[in-house]
């Protein structure tokens, strides 16, 4: 009777053992999602041509506890007004003025040259200029015609920003510029 003890006891161990390491890795996993990176997948069409709809794309964390954000970074945040992640390019940052003339992107006065977007989608749209306040960034998307971006809802509080973009994970992306 004594074998039959000890074996159930060694299963019951290895079991217990099992779930602990299954456990471990769950909430390793929920870590690195939670501090590291995070996949996600990009809904609208308004950062065309450097992602589109259906793009999943790797949120990179590390990157907001630097709080470096700089002009050209693809990021994503959280409006807290309605809840929704959005996706958007950084084109201006706290201090700046920043303006479109003719569908031209201005900063501090000087026009930014944008090889991410598509310059046959460009249309003469007059923006601004307006200030950039302190702990802001102004964001717009790729798609000029088709974002709801900081033209609408204003600069975005680094406070709200997520994570930066850094690359798209599947579809294995044709050659697209934009992202670092």
């Amino acid at each position: 009777m004594r074998p039959t003890m000890t074996r159930s006891a060694g299963s019951s161990r290895r079991v217990s053992s099992g779930l602990t390491v299954l456990l471990v890795l769950v909430l390793a996993l929920l870590a690195t999602k939670e501090l590291v990176a995070e996949p996600m997948r990009i809904e609208t069409m308004s950062m065309s041509p450097t992602l589109v709809a259906g793009d999943h794309v790797l949120a990179d964390k590390v990157s907001r506890r630097d709080g470096r954000w700089q002009r050209g970074d693809v990021v994503a945040f959280r409006r807290t007004s309605h809840g929704q992640v959005l996706v958007k390019r950084i084109v201006a940052l706290a201090g700046d003025t920043v303006g479109l003339r003719d569908g031209r992107l201005f900063v501090n006065g000087a026009r930014v040259a944008e090889p991410y977007t598509d310059a046959s989608l460009i249309d003469s749209v007059y923006f601004g200029p307006v200030h950039v306040p302190a702990a802001h960034v102004f964001v717009l998307g790729d798609d000029r015609g088709n974002s709801r971006d900081s033209r609408v809802f204003g600069p975005v509080a680094t406070s709200a920003l997520m994570s930066r973009i850094d690359a798209v994970i599947w579809p294995v992306p044709p050659s697209r510029q934009g992202l670092h």
